[in-house]
């Protein structure tokens, strides 16, 4: 190609970003659009050939990642060493201070952690003379181990070195304290930090105004570290005698005196020294806690004039931040775009002439900046993308069987890129975020084994990739690889999973898709087993959409999943159906289509509740009606306790549908309770006429022979008695057998019975017995004789009063009898 004219220039006045960039002017033969010469270019170039390749092969092209000994610097096992020695520097940066402050020779602890850094830097020294860099003038990258030694040399390398000596041990051996100072050596591994934070400014991965806060915080809080340590040796270079001459031996802070600080424990003192920097540092330099010898002052001279300084830095680039993200930045960024994107496509004078005219309009209109992109309205994008995709699309296997709504939305969402060769667009095991759809071109599948590569497909115009990862939610399974110059058609993972969520009928096409079409035999077999899971997991999804729109009333929503294939009949996590959830809400309309496509009226969910039930629950009549009407039952397990309950809750709603729709009103509950019983002991009128009216017995015993007649006659109430009286005779004449069946199972009341009189004296008195009260006096008598071994015949039983007891209905439960005869009678007389 030959470098040809230049656009003219703008006329003066006009900002140096309007500026029009050098255009390369093919021969008129291939003047053509910018897509059009690619597509010829994809024409004229051979086919390359394809080989499987084993790791390392390349290692002496430009960009292999070895060379001999000499390690590319973006290896990835060296970059994950260099975090790895960035963390270790963060540690020596804050420990060296701290360690020359507070410590006169480290803890046994962190002398151990110490040598552990100071062998890792000492690694990272070595890995230093054989790492590659990229020349600044060239931006190669320079692999001579001369070169390489070289320039290590002459930068750091002495201040690495001296900063792994063991400063400490070395003045404990020689005595003299000069030698401490070399500990600050270490603070050069600031710059590895530094070096990290402009590395993690320039990862696009990385949120740019984060980082730069973060790093801002970081310089504060080092800084404000340093003094702070500062302070504190600068109090302790004074004798013991001497502590009240000093900032922190002077101190006093409410009642606590800082008086022989050396005494204090280790945290106290650090925080303490970090109070003092950070309030000289932010305020005038004169707090609660200030200066007191000379050296001190001279101190908090320098340093807040330092923090002056640092102030400026701080404020100035959080300002810089601030300004970045205006407008104005924001428009400037856009032209300088829009203008290369102009060049590199060779757009004419007129057309630059009106894009750039309509972004400073926009601009100055403050629009936003959606409407700035919007040069061309998305209704006319859309029918150019179908026009020029929907052939390639409609081809692909995958979409085979799919609705042409669906196809459309795919299609106008699709964005065009060009491939070179040798470029590797996806790769085995990562995470896929776009699909890919194959134009014209050809690209190779590689699967990564313990033999090497191995290309297991080809791709060719009508195929697509990233779909299995995509739909299956797995890493890539294969790597894909450019074989020839390609047109690929790419789709985002959010706007695909956006448009199955509203075609979901076409998102089931594609996984059925997947697994029996015979052009993804080869790719799907070893994933075969995710796709089922996927396909399960979908189902599951759509389930709960189903039961969604149940439980809202959302009858059309609810046709639709239905007649795209949903099964009404399937169950939530809970063993619900759609129909549960619209009974429990009352929807009749819901409920009625619901039931016309088949599902089971009368199915059980994991808590034992029917629809039925679900709709008794709520008080839904019309619905209980509808489902009854059809066949439903309540299916109550333990009626009798869910009654109970209901009746203690108060709950006559329930309790009148219950009734209604086929509930025994005798259940009992565990303690052989009806609710009639419930209803009575607890007093309620209503309850009790409802279970009475449905034909519950007041006769019916519970467990210890008591009869809701009973409960009612402790209750007290007058009109629940009465009802529960009547009841009795009215059940007695249907029935009149159940009162003596009720006699037989009481048994809950007795006496005790004694075989001499109550007025005898204590001399006279004997062992009685306890006895169940029977039915007749005569039953007692006769029980008690033979209990006592009395052989009299004409026996009778007093009470305590000498009264004779003629009835066993006048004999309380519990109370004291006595079994006497006639020669007992005179003997108490």
């Amino acid at each position: 190609m030959v470098r040809g004219a230049r656009s003219r220039r703008p006329p003066a006045g006009e900002e140096d970003a309007e500026k029009e960039y050098e255009v390369d002017v093919e021969p008129d033969r291939w003047k053509s659009s910018s897509r059009n010469s690619r597509l010829e270019l994809m024409g004229r170039l051979p086919p390359l050939r394809r080989l499987s390749r084993i790791p390392g092969a390349d290692a002496d092209a430009e960009g292999g990642f070895l060379r001999g000994l000499v390690i590319h610097p973006d290896n990835k096992l060296y970059r994950s060493w260099t975090r790895f020695i960035v963390g270790w520097a963060v540690y020596s940066s804050f420990l060296t201070p701290f360690e020359f402050a507070f410590f006169m020779g480290l803890p046994r602890k962190l002398f151990f952690l110490d040598i552990v850094g100071q062998v890792a830097f000492l690694i990272d020294i070595v890995l230093k003379f054989l790492v590659a860099y990229r020349d600044p003038d060239t931006y190669r990258i320079v692999y001579n181990p001369t070169s390489i030694a070289l320039r290590y040399c002459k930068s750091s390398f002495i201040f690495d070195l001296l900063g792994c000596f063991p400063w400490d041990a070395i003045y404990k051996v020689s005595g003299h304290k000069e030698l401490r100072y070399l500990l600050w050596i270490r603070l050069t591994r600031v710059l590895k930090v530094r070096e990290f934070f402009t590395d993690l400014e320039k990862d696009i991965r990385v949120n740019y105004l984060f980082t730069r806060i973060v790093k801002l915080i970081v310089v504060e809080l080092y800084c404000t570290h340093t003094a702070a340590c500062i302070f504190y040796y600068l109090a302790t270079t004074l004798p013991e005698s001497m502590e009240g001459y000093t900032w922190i031996g002077s101190l006093q802070l409410g009642d606590y005196s800082y008086s022989h600080f050396r005494e204090i424990d280790l945290a106290t003192r650090y925080v303490t020294s970090m109070y003092f920097a950070v309030v000289t540092m932010t305020t005038v330099g004169y707090g609660d806690i200030h200066a007191v010898n000379v050296r001190e002052m001279i101190f908090v001279m320098i340093y807040v004039s330092f923090d002056m300084v640092l102030g400026a830095y701080l404020i100035g680039n959080m300002t810089a931040m601030i300004v970045k993200g205006s407008a104005t930045e924001r428009f400037r960024d856009k032209m300088k775009e829009v203008i290369r994107y102009m060049n590199r496509n060779r757009l004419g004078k007129d057309i630059r002439e009106q894009i750039k005219g309509h972004l400073r309009l926009q601009y100055e209109s403050s629009c936003t900046e959606a409407s700035v992109l919007r040069d061309i309205p998305v209704s006319i994008r859309a029918k150019i993308s179908q026009t020029l995709y929907m052939p390639y699309i409609e081809k692909t296997p995958l979409f085979k069987g799919c609705s042409e709504e669906f196809l459309q939305q795919i299609v106008i969402r699709l964005q065009e890129e060009f491939f070179l060769p040798e470029e590797v667009i996806l790769e085995q095991g990562s995470a896929v975020d776009q699909l890919y759809f194959v134009c014209q071109g050809a690209l190779e599948g590689v699967g990564i084994g313990e033999d090497g590569q191995e290309t297991i497909l080809m791709l060719e115009q009508g195929n697509s990739f990233g779909e299995i990862a995509i739909l299956c939610n797995i890493p890539q399974p294969y790597t894909v690889r450019v074989c020839e110059l390609c047109r690929l058609l790419r789709l985002d993972k959010e706007s695909f999973a956006h448009i199955l969520e509203i075609y979901f009928a076409d998102g089931r096409k594609l996984l059925s898709n997947l697994t029996e079409s015979n052009e993804y035999g080869k790719r799907v077999k070893h994933v075969e087993s995710d796709i089922t899971f996927h396909i399960g997991k979908q189902e599951e999804e759509l389930t709960l959409r189903v039961n969604n729109a149940a439980f809202y009333g959302d009858l059309h929503q609810l046709t639709g999943l239905i007649r795209a294939g949903a099964n009404p009949k399937n169950t939530d996590y809970d063993g619900r159906s759609p129909l549960h959830l619209a009974a429990s809400k009352g929807y009749e309309d819901v409920v009625h289509f619901l039931i016309h496509e088949g599902t089971d009226i009368n199915l059980t969910d994991k808590f034992g509740n029917t629809p039925l039930l679900e709709a008794v629950k709520q008080g839904h009549e019309r619905v209980a009606t509808l489902l009854f009407s059809k066949g439903a039952k309540l299916n109550l397990e333990n009626a009798g306790s869910h009654l109970c309950i209901a009746v203690s809750k108060g709950d006559s709603d329930f309790i009148r549908g219950a009734l209604a729709y086929g509930s025994d009103p005798d259940s009992k509950d565990y303690d052989h309770r009806t609710p009639l019983h419930i209803a009575a002991a607890e007093g309620f009128y209503i309850m009790a006429k409802l279970l009475v009216d449905a034909g519950a017995s007041v006769l019916a015993t519970d467990r210890r022979g008591t009869t809701p007649l009973d409960e009612g006659h402790k209750s007290g109430s007058k009109p629940l008695i009465m009802l529960l009286e009547q009841a009795k005779v009215d059940e007695l004449s249907k029935f009149p057998t159940r009162g003596e069946e009720v006699r037989d199972k009481m048994h809950t009341r007795r006496c005790s019975v004694f075989p001499y009189h109550p007025w005898d004296t204590d001399a006279k008195r004997k062992e009685g017995v306890m006895l169940w009260i029977p039915h007749t006096i005569n039953e007692l008598i006769r029980s008690a004789q033979e209990k006592l071994g009395l052989s009299s015949s004409c026996l009778r039983l007093l009470c305590q009063d000498g009264a004779t007891v003629q009835d066993v209905d006048m004999v309380n439960d519990g109370q004291k009898l006595y079994l006497v005869g006639d020669k007992d009678m005179g003997d108490s007389e």
